[in-house]
């Protein structure tokens, strides 16, 4: 691959309230979430960990950071296992991302990389995990928060690209 050597975190912690059940399973053409995570975090990254909730899924998980259900937990964790310096992580509900975003935002990490949507899908490094760990610690949980503390990389991406999809609706808007 071209490029750093990056790992891919597919997001998979959240408690999927607003969907009324876990979208890690929710299948689009055939394919659930959690498969279409796996593949495009593979086609752009060196190493894939699927980080969350243990025992909450069927399939295994690499832990997250503690007992808080906020990305940051996620981030957190998944930093903490990364094999590599640099990690990009996708919420499981994000289905249209595509590898080169994916990979864009890996090779521009600086302490993070992030779409001017919000915070994820971003990359991460492991240079940001004092901060990100001592805001999982004691607050604010937001990782926008960390923005003006880091040196962030904002790239201009297409919104349909990162849109999630956090409700019944939403799936039904993406097909």
């Amino acid at each position: 691959m071209a490029g750093r050597s990056l790992t891919g975190v597919l997001l998979v912690g959240g408690a999927s309230t607003r969907f009324g059940s876990p979208k890690a399973l929710i299948e689009i053409d055939g394919a659930t979430l959690v498969a279409r995570g796996r593949r495009v975090l593979a086609e752009a990254c060196d190493e894939v960990l699927v980080v969350g909730k243990p025992g909450e899924l069927p399939f295994d998980v690499t832990p997250d950071a503690g007992d808080v259900r906020a990305p940051i937990a996620g981030v957190v964790g998944g930093l903490r296992a990364a094999a590599h310096d640099v990690a990009v992580f996708l919420p499981v509900d994000c289905p249209r991302i595509t590898a080169g975003v994916l990979r864009a935002l890996g090779d521009a990490c600086r302490d993070a990389a992030v779409p001017q949507t919000g915070p994820l899908p971003g990359a991460w490094a492991k240079s940001a995990l004092p901060l990100l760990e001592q805001r999982l610690a004691n607050g604010p949980y937001a990782l926008y928060r960390t923005y003006d503390e880091l040196d962030v990389v904002t790239l201009q991406i297409d919104p349909e690209l990162v849109a999630d999809v956090d409700t019944p609706d939403d799936l039904v808007a993406l097909s």
